[in-house]
C-alpha cells in the first residue's frame, strides 16, 4: 500500500482423492455409493437404492481404501457444517458427461407464509434466524438502503455524529442500523448505531463501541479520520426500494418489499443460516469435490458491536493483537491432498474458498466464484496465524468475478504467504479491489518462495477502491531470484476509473521478483510501486505496456510509477532493471499489440475466455 498503516505441483491425479502411496504402487479401487433426496439412509447406497443424506454416506468410508459419493441432482440443505471424509470424492452424478446433474450444497433455510402488509411490505416468520444476506430466485437483495450519507452539516464527534436535521431521528430501528465507509485508498468499514436521539435542538447519534473507537484509532492514525458514512442501511424505514429487505429481529419476522411484478408468494426466498458450509482440519486428507455448487452462506462478525473496521480482507478485534482475516465459507486448515474441481462458488457471504493453516498439495481447477461478499480464494499465513503458511498449491483455469460485494477492500485471489504456489491461467475480473494479491500486510508477514504467477487474463478491477492493482505483491518473495516471484505471461487491462492503480503493482518491501512477458494497458499505471522502507531487485523482461504515470506522480528515468519520498513518502527503489521491454501506444494498446505476433500470442494463451 502507498500509505501503509502502521500494524497493519500436484498432478491431476490428485481428482481421484486417493491416498499417495509409493509410486510404483496400484492404488485401490474407489467403492461407489449414491445419494439422492429421494432416498432413505436404510437403502444400502446404491444407484437404484441411494441414501438420502451424505452423513449417512460418510459412515461408508474406510481407512486405506477410497470412497466416491455420487450426488443425484438437487438442492441438499445443510443443517450444519459438512466435516468431509478422508479418501472421499463427492461427486455430481454424471460429473464430466451431458449428464451431469446440478447440485447445490446450501447453508440457506427457505422462508416461507409471506402475507401482505402496509405500503407494499411483504411479512414472513423469521425462525430465529441470524443472517445478513437474503437471496430472492437466487438474485441477491438489497439490504433495506438509505444511500449514501447524513443530511445536512455534520460534526463527527469521539462518540458519534451531531447533526442539526431532525430526520434520522425518525429511524425506526436505530439500533439495527449500519453506517457504511468506502474511501479510495482500501478503507471499507462498517459500524452500527447504538441509538439516535434529539437533545438541544440537535440530533445527536451515538454509535456502537467498540467499532467507533476502533475507526477512528485506526483511520485517524493513518491519516484517514473518519468522516460521514457513504451509505446507510438496515433500517424498516428504509423499505422504499422494491428489492429491498429488513430482519425484524424483535418480531422474528423478515420483511420485504418485491420488485414490481414480482408475487414473493411464488419466488424461493433463502435467507443464509451457516457461517461454513465445508470445513476439513489437519485430520483431513485425500478428499476431492467435483462437479458442485456450494451457495447460501453468511458471515455475522459484522454485526456484532467491533462491527467490520478493516484494510484488504483484515478487520480489528479489541483482544486480539493484530488482524483477523475473513474466513471462508468453505475452508480447509490444514488439510492435505485436496482437489476441487468445476465447482461453482456463489452467493456468499465470507470469503468464498479458505486454504490455511499449513494446507499441502492442493489442486484448485476449473471452478466459478461469483456473488461473494468479500474475496473469492485466501490462501496461507491467514492471520492471526502468521506460521502455516501453504505448501503445493495449484489454483488453475478458474473465473473470479463479482467478489467483494460488501467487503469493498476484498481480492479476487489473495496469497498471504505460501511456498511453490503457482497462480494459472485464471480470469479475475469486475472486482472493487486488486484481481491477484500475493504479500502479507504488514512487514513481520514471513515471506513466501517459488510463487508462479503465469497467463493469467484480469481486467476490470480497482471499480471501487484504488491503490491496488491487477497483479499486486508486497514483501520478500524469496531469497533471490531463483526462489522468487515469476510474473509471467499474464495479461492485465483496463482498470477503473480510479487514479492510482498499477497494472503489475510491486509495493513496499517487494523482493526478488521476475516480470517476464505481460501484457499490461488501461490503467493508470503499468507497473511501479513504493519503495517504503524498501523496494528492490525487481527485473523487467520482454514485457509490453503503455507506461501510463498516474496524475500527480512525478515520472522518473527509467518506466513505471515511482512515487518519490517529497511528495508521497516513498523511497528510491534499488535493484530495478529493464531489459526488451515494448512501449505500446497508450490511446491504441490493444490494436498494436493485436499487430504484434509475440504480444498477440500472450493474449490468445492467457485465460479462461
Amino acid at each position: 500500500m502507498r500509505r501503509q498503516l502502521a500494524t497493519l505441483g500436484i498432478s491431476m491425479a490428485l481428482m481421484a482423492a486417493l491416498p499417495v502411496t509409493a509410486a510404483t504402487a496400484t492404488p485401490p479401487a474407489a467403492r461407489r455409493v449414491t445419494v439422492a433426496l429421494w432416498g432413505d439412509d436404510s437403502n444400502p447406497g446404491t444407484t437404484a437404492r441411494p441414501f438420502r443424506t451424505l452423513e449417512r454416506a460418510q459412515r461408508e468410508a474406510r481407512p486405506g481404501r477410497p470412497l466416491v459419493i455420487d450426488l443425484r441432482g438437487g438442492k441438499y440443505r445443510l443443517s450444519d457444517t459438512l466435516k468431509p471424509a478422508s479418501s472421499v470424492t463427492y461427486e455430481a452424478f454424471g460429473y464430466g458427461t451431458l449428464r451431469q446433474e446440478e447440485i447445490v450444497l446450501s447453508g440457506g433455510r427457505v422462508i416461507t407464509g409471506w402475507t401482505q402488509t402496509r405500503g407494499g411490505i411483504w411479512e414472513a416468520p423469521a425462525g430465529g434466524i441470524q443472517t445478513r444476506q437474503l437471496y430472492v430466485d437466487g438474485r441477491r437483495a438489497l439490504r433495506a438502503p438509505l444511500g449514501a450519507g447524513l443530511p445536512g452539516e455534520v460534526t463527527t464527534t469521539e462518540t458519534g455524529y451531531v447533526l442539526a436535521s431532525p430526520v434520522p431521528a425518525t429511524w425506526s430501528r436505530p439500533d439495527d442500523i449500519e453506517f457504511a465507509y468506502t474511501f479510495p485508498f482500501w478503507v471499507d468499514a462498517r459500524c452500527g448505531v447504538d441509538s439516535i436521539r434529539r437533545m438541544r435542538g440537535k440530533t445527536v447519534i451515538t454509535m456502537d463501541q467498540p467499532c467507533w473507537s476502533l475507526a477512528r484509532k485506526l483511520y485517524g492514525a493513518d491519516g484517514e479520520p473518519l468522516p460521514a458514512p457513504t451509505a446507510i442501511d438496515n433500517s424498516p424505514s428504509f423499505l422504499t426500494k422494491p428489492g429491498a429487505w429488513y430482519l425484524d429481529r424483535r418480531r422474528d419476522k423478515l420483511l420485504y418489499h418485491p420488485l414490481p411484478g414480482e408475487d414473493v408468494r411464488k419466488a424461493e426466498v433463502v435467507a443464509p443460516v451457516l457461517q461454513t458450509l465445508v470445513e476439513g482440519d489437519a485430520h483431513t486428507h485425500d478428499v476431492a469435490f467435483r462437479g458442485l455448487t456450494f451457495a447460501d452462506a453468511t458471515w455475522l462478525a459484522p454485526s456484532e458491536p467491533a462491527g467490520f473496521v478493516s484494510a484488504w480482507s483484515n478487520y480489528r478485534r479489541p483482544a486480539v493483537d493484530g488482524w483477523l482475516t475473513v474466513p471462508g465459507n468453505v475452508a480447509f486448515r490444514g488439510s492435505r491432498r485436496i482437489t476441487l474441481s468445476g465447482n461453482r462458488f456463489q452467493r456468499l457471504g465470507g470469503q468464498a474458498l479458505e486454504l490455511s493453516r499449513g494446507v499441502r498439495d492442493v489442486f484448485v481447477e476449473a471452478n466459478r466464484f461469483t456473488d461473494v461478499s468479500d474475496g473469492g480464494v485466501v490462501l496461507g499465513a491467514v492471520l492471526p496465524d502468521r506460521t502455516g503458511i501453504s505448501r503445493n498449491v495449484v489454483l488453475r483455469d478458474n473465473r473470479i468475478h463479482r467478489t467483494g460485494v460488501e467487503y469493498r477492500g476484498a481480492s479476487g485471489i489473495w496469497l498471504v504467504t505460501g511456498d511453490d504456489t503457482t497462480i494459472e491461467h485464471n480470469q479475475v475480473d469486475n472486482v472493487p479491489y486488486t484481481g491477484i494479491l500475493v504479500g502479507p500486510p504488514g512487514e513481520d508477514g514471513g515471506r513466501s518462495h517459488r510463487t508462479r504467477i503465469l497467463a493469467n487474463r484480469v481486467f476490470a478491477t480497482n471499480q471501487v477502491i484504488e491503490d491496488g492493482g491487477g497483479i499486486y505483491l508486497r514483501g520478500k518473495q524469496g531469497d533471490g531470484y531463483a526462489d522468487g516471484a515469476l510474473v509471467r505471461e499474464n495479461v492485465v487491462t483496463d482498470a477503473g476509473a480510479q487514479n492510482f492503480d498499477l497494472g503489475i503493482y510491486t509495493d513496499d518491501t517487494s523482493e526478488y521478483v521476475t516480470v517476464d512477458r505481460n501484457v499490461v494497458h488501461g490503467y493508470p499505471g503499468s507497473i511501479g510501486g513504493c519503495a517504503d522502507p524498501y523496494l528492490r531487485d525487481i527485473r523487467y523482461r520482454g514485457n509490453f505496456w503503455d507506461d501510463r504515470v498516474p496524475d500527480g506522480i512525478a515520472r522518473r528515468a527509467y518506466p513505471g510509477t515511482w512515487p518519490t519520498g517529497a511528495a508521497d513518502d516513498c523511497g528510491d527503489p534499488q535493484g530495478l532493471t529493464f531489459e526488451h521491454n515494448r512501449l505500446l501506444s497508450p490511446d491504441r494498446a490493444a490494436v498494436e499489440c493485436a499487430l504484434i505476433p509475440a504480444c498477440a500470442r500472450i493474449v490468445a494463451a492467457a485465460g479462461p475466455i
